[in-house]
């Protein structure tokens, strides 16, 4: 069974604006888009709690398995901060979204970020934690960074994505 559309993964630090381009993306492309963290909310896909951050472990098995289907079917825009427990087949094309420290400290701070957590992803995002993970987990070639600072931004790379799918889909129809 051939794909008629690609399957994208936007991957980043937390606060990154994956979830604004995820959404803004599927809307203009009629992709689906599947925000992996409320996924694992609604179908509690969880393996523990996590004291120190404060949040819940995501189960990445049964991740994988919720999602097996419609990946397979392709046209799904994907959006996590972790991309090393997806299997390689699943992505035509890896997006690592990328901000300036200043405007990511603030992004979160107003998410409410306690000290901790708010340092942690700041570190991540200076020594490219998530790009590095990426460039690990894809071939090289798939894996691209993209600036996310300001709405430019979102707007040069709805547009850039949005023609990498036209081009996508026109090389593989027949």
């Amino acid at each position: 069974m051939t794909m008629l559309l690609p399957n994208i993964l936007l991957t980043g630090t937390p606060g990154v604006g994956k979830t604004t381009l995820g959404k803004e993306l599927a809307s203009r492309s009629g992709l689906k888009y599947v925000n992996v963290g409320d996924l694992a909310r609604e179908g509690q896909l969880y393996d523990g709690y996590d004291e120190e951050y404060d949040c819940p472990i995501l189960d990445e098995d049964r991740v994988v398995d919720e999602l097996e289907n419609q990946m397979s079917e392709g046209g799904v825009i994907v959006d996590y901060h972790g991309c090393d427990f997806f299997p390689e087949r699943w992505f035509h094309i890896v997006f690592v979204l990328k901000t300036d420290n200043s405007v990511l400290y603030k992004r979160l701070e107003t998410r409410g970020y306690n000290e901790k957590k708010l340092k942690d992803n700041i570190q991540c995002e200076i020594f490219q934690i998530l790009y590095e993970e990426a460039l690990a987990s894809y071939k090289e070639e798939i894996v691209h960074q993209l600036p996310s600072n300001n709405p430019e931004d979102l707007e040069d790379n709805i547009d850039q994505i949005l023609k990498w799918i036209e081009q996508w889909v026109k090389d593989h129809s027949s």
